[in-house]
């Protein structure tokens, strides 16, 4: 799933334009932003993040990267194959 402060028409046009195959979420006032830690002060957007999530809903990491935004998939997806193993 994915999640940012895009109103819900925006975000619909990028999952038809991209057929993302996941659900995106609207976070306008920022408030799940604030308790996952991603919200900045001020009028600031978001930081980027991702957050690993198990089965049995526990977090199991964090990626926070602003520079590269490809690197968030590949420490994901190495998260997972960590926990499997």
């Amino acid at each position: 799933m994915g999640i940012s402060t895009d109103p819900v028409d925006r975000q619909n046009e990028f999952d038809r334009q991209n057929d993302l195959g996941f659900r995106l979420l609207s976070d306008p006032d920022k408030q799940v932003a604030s308790l996952l830690g991603a919200k900045r002060r001020g009028p600031l957007p978001n930081q980027r993040a991702t957050y690993v999530i198990g089965q049995d809903r526990t977090l199991l990491g964090v990626i926070k990267n602003e520079k590269n935004m490809f690197v968030h998939a590949d420490e994901a997806l190495q998260i997972l194959q960590n926990e499997i193993s």
